[in-house]
């Protein structure tokens, strides 16, 4: 997927893929979710997200009715950080953003 914000284009097929999130759940379930970590050859992070009518990534298709989307969200550093923290294992983290891990 490629896409353009803000004058930008994050492109899922050049860029390279830190890691990979999915709920476990059927592409068919509401809550389906799925979402990869990117990082440009520029240093940029972006998420492309993938999910059901009852995740972020719904889009109301009139009606008061909900279809699942897919999305391009571009992210600093530090929310990249922040969510491979909660999505992604101990080693992919700390080889991608072992400079803002600190002794507790």
């Amino acid at each position: 997927m490629k896409k353009v914000i803000d004058g930008k284009v994050y492109n899922t097929e050049t860029a390279t893929e830190i890691g990979h999130y999915w709920n476990g759940l059927s592409d068919r379930d509401f809550n389906h979710l799925s979402e990869t970590l990117y990082k440009t050859a520029k240093g940029n992070y972006f998420l492309h997200g993938e999910g059901g009518p009852m995740t972020q990534y719904a889009h109301s298709c009139g009606d008061n009715s909900w279809s699942g989307g897919v999305r391009i969200i571009p992210l600093t550093r530090e929310e990249a950080f922040d969510w491979a923290q909660e999505s992604l294992s101990e080693e992919v983290v700390f080889s991608e953003f072992s400079d803002l891990i600190e002794e507790a």
